[in-house]
């Protein structure tokens, strides 16, 4: 795993860019080389599973012929060319989108990243109500620029407070059925926690828009009950408050639907993605919304835009991205998979004393690791990340990366969600790699 100290690529990344959401004191990033299915090659010619699709965006594995294509043809024919204009790319993206998007969204604002795209949707969202608060929740995040972190509960947004808040945010409660901030005693915690953002919208008041991940991803793969979200639609609609999917992650198949929030056959009023789009192979995010809304803006002003939206190089790959999930029949592949994937993960449970929680859905699965599984104590807090901490959760990270795994790593668990090309035999290799790598957690672990 570790790199020649005398590698010019890694030495030249070092010195003169910056390494994300780190401490910039000893990154040495491994120095990679080629990637082709569910496996990248380092430049010791070393091969690794890729457990998590990378930033768990790589949905159709690396090196698809269709999609390399389709970017390939559109820069032989048309490179760029302003958003004010069209071309056949963007109108053949926009009818497959109102194939696949859940019903009812009908228009479409392209960006070059999730973060965009929540932030048009929180703008839209304001300009649309004429109110300017947005209700997000602590364990999420979505994403980086100024508004989107602002939205974002999760610890990133902490070191740039106040100079990257706006104005207008606040959290609710957790929607966590492992570890719920109401605690044992609600017979229903979904139901209160549905409830408490009903509170807050009346309490608060100027309240525009209520902002959830369908599914969490990064803080935890966190899968509400059946009544949760219909009763966040209910709320926002009785409210005359809008109701903001967030499925940048959870989108393009990764939970065994287009979009997660199908599972609760909910139609959000504006839905944001990106990642899966395009399977990551060029940066392009999408915020929908419904016809109602759009039409407001016949006769308003609509303050959106950017150099890039609607780029050509983004929406040809979406196209031959979409025709791939579906020629894959990638979708069921995610169900029938993701149903292996999670049987043997929770295998894992029986064997180590340090695995408090596996949950998941379709390919996305977080194994949640505690000290202590009567009082669910983490082994890492937010606060000993920002403190530059090595967590006993990266130290196996990085010796199943020793084994040839790849898997993403985060305070106390990990976000398992391979591409949904991944095959059985992948499946097992991946999850023998960290049953192997458990026992470090495991000589941790306190009793009661």
């Amino acid at each position: 795993m570790q790199e020649p100290i005398s590698d010019p690529v890694v030495e030249t990344t070092t010195q003169n860019t910056y390494g994300t959401w780190r401490y910039q004191k000893g990154w040495k990033p491994l120095h990679i080389v080629d990637a082709e299915g569910c496996y990248f090659t380092d430049a010791s010619g070393k091969k690794y599973l890729d457990f998590s699709s990378q930033l768990m965006c790589s949905n159709l594995g690396h090196k698809n012929h269709a999609v390399i294509e389709a970017i390939c043809d559109q820069a032989r024919k048309l490179s760029y060319i302003a958003p004010s204009f069209t071309y056949d790319a963007r109108a053949d993206l926009t009818k497959l989108l109102l194939e696949v998007f859940p019903r009812g969204l009908e228009k479409f604002f392209f960006t070059t990243s999730g973060t965009e795209a929540v932030e048009a949707a929180i703008k839209i969202a304001r300009l649309y109500t004429g109110r300017y608060k947005i209700i997000s929740r602590y364990r999420s995040y979505h994403g980086s620029t100024g508004g989107s972190i602002a939205a974002t509960g999760d610890f990133r947004r902490i070191p740039i407070e106040p100079v990257g808040k706006i104005d207008g945010v606040v959290f609710a409660p957790d929607m966590d059925p492992y570890r719920s901030p109401f605690g044992v005693e609600f017979g229903n915690r979904a139901e209160a926690s549905a409830n408490y953002v009903e509170h807050m919208i009346k309490n608060e008041g100027n309240v525009a828009a209520i902002l959830v991940e369908s599914v969490v991803g990064t803080n935890g793969v966190l899968v509400p009950p059946k009544d949760y979200l219909p009763r966040l639609r209910e709320i926002a609609t009785k409210h005359d408050v809008l109701l903001i999917a967030d499925e940048v992650m959870s989108g393009w198949g990764r939970t065994g639907e287009w979009f997660a929030i199908n599972h609760w056959k909910v139609i959000p009023d504006i839905l944001t993605t990106a990642k899966g789009i395009t399977g990551a192979y060029v940066p392009l995010g999408v915020t929908a919304t419904t016809r109602r809304i759009s039409d407001y803006f016949e006769s308003h002003y609509f303050a959106l835009g950017h150099t890039y939206e609607a780029h050509p190089m983004t929406l040809a790959p979406a196209i031959a991205a979409i025709n791939e999930y579906r020629r894959l029949d990638l979708i069921n592949a995610a169900r029938r998979q993701g149903q292996y994937l999670g049987s043997r993960l929770k295998e894992l449970m029986p064997r180590h004393p340090s695995v408090g929680d596996v949950r998941g859905l379709g390919l996305f699965w977080a194994v949640e690791l505690v000290k202590n599984r009567e009082t669910k104590q983490p082994f890492f807090e937010a606060e000993e990340k920002l403190a530059g901490k090595v967590s006993v959760i990266d130290k196996i990270a990085a010796d199943m990366m020793n084994n040839g795994v790849f898997v993403q790593s985060w305070l106390s668990h990990f976000v398992v969600a391979p591409p949904l090309i991944v095959t059985k035999e992948e499946i097992d290799e991946g999850v023998r790699a960290l049953d192997a790598s458990l026992k470090i957690a495991d000589e941790l672990v306190v009793g009661d």
